[in-house]
């Protein structure tokens, strides 16, 4: 008997007593695996979750209400001694009235390549949806998104989600995420600041995207409050 052989009768033998008979998975109308919490309604416990798992990415997460988003995406960036930022064609109009009275502001109009974006210190955007059980902001690129590369090239990303926009887990977001039939578009699931590690397993921040992220959450029922990762 081959080595090939032995390793796959030893295989056989130990999943013998496995059935192959097909488990049925419940799926939503659409074809989806349905949310562990399909109450829509946003809860106090689901909102420090994603908080919290945000920040365990070594993110900075900083919960204002709505009217002080624009003062505080200002502050964040002045207290990283932060010059030049690149905003989204769709930014809010506020938001970048405030930046373009603190900062060199490039629209994304001018933002016409890499080399130029690496100039670039900071990128402002919103976001599609945030999920709480993992952490994880998705961006579908909407005007108040803007391209991929906008949020690719500079080192520090500013990314501003509203509580409704925060869901339980990914089935939820997906299917808030999904697209008429046919229809195409770009996702970015992030994860706190970009980060690999060599074959030694040290940490290296910043290689695959920005280096730093600020998530700024807008919450109606929180006074100012950051929480650093």
């Amino acid at each position: 008997m081959s080595a090939r052989e032995e390793i796959l009768a030893r295989v056989r033998s130990a999943t013998a007593d496995v059935t192959t008979e097909k488990r049925p998975v419940a799926r939503s109308g659409s074809g989806s695996v349905p949310s562990q919490q399909p109450d829509r309604a946003i809860s106090r416990e689901t909102l420090e979750l994603f908080a919290e798992n945000v920040a365990d990415y070594r993110a900075t997460v900083v919960r204002v209400p709505a009217e002080q988003v624009a003062a505080t995406v200002v502050e964040q960036l002045r207290a990283a001694g932060l010059g030049s930022v690149v905003v989204p064609t769709g930014l809010d109009a506020g938001w970048t009235a405030a930046l373009d009275g603190a900062f060199d502001v490039l629209p994304e109009s001018d933002a016409t390549s890499a080399q130029t974006l690496d100039g670039i210190d900071a990128v402002v955007t919103g976001s599609a949806v945030g999920i709480a059980t993992t952490g994880t902001i998705v961006l579908d690129h909407a005007p108040d998104q803007g391209r991929r590369e906008l949020t690719l090239v500079p080192d520090t990303h500013v990314c501003v989600i509203g509580q409704d926009q925060v869901v339980h887990d990914v089935p939820e977001a997906v299917s808030l995420l999904r697209t008429p039939e046919g229809a195409q578009r770009a996702l970015t699931w992030i994860s706190g600041p970009s980060a690999t590690s060599d074959i030694e397993l040290q940490r290296v921040e910043g290689v695959h995207g920005p280096r730093t992220l600020i998530v700024v959450l807008v919450d109606e029922g929180a006074r100012a409050d950051v929480t650093a990762g």
